[in-house]
């Protein structure tokens, strides 16, 4: 279930500000992202796999925390943020 090295690369260098910035909020927020939307794909051809599905609702809390937190600290880049993945918010 977890992202390749190509993937995770693909992300970071999207939403990133360098090749080495894996850890800011945008960042984070794009990985999160992309697993999430893979659990899913994963839960609707395994509807009765609910360790997955606790799964998914930690990463989808922790993705609505950094969701948050940029909410606070930067409200634009918040906006362009998930105008650019398509989440609803």
């Amino acid at each position: 279930m977890s992202l390749t090295k190509e993937v995770k690369l693909e992300v970071i260098e999207k939403h990133g500000r360098g090749p080495a910035d894996t850890g800011s909020a945008e960042v984070q927020v794009a990985l999160l992202t992309r697993r999430i939307n893979d659990l899913t794909e994963h839960l609707r051809s395994h509807p009765k796999d609910h360790y997955s599905r606790r799964g998914l609702l930690k990463l989808v809390g922790q993705r609505r925390r950094f969701l948050a937190y940029m909410q606070r600290k930067d409200i634009e880049g918040y906006r362009a943020l998930i105008k650019e993945l398509g989440l609803r918010r």
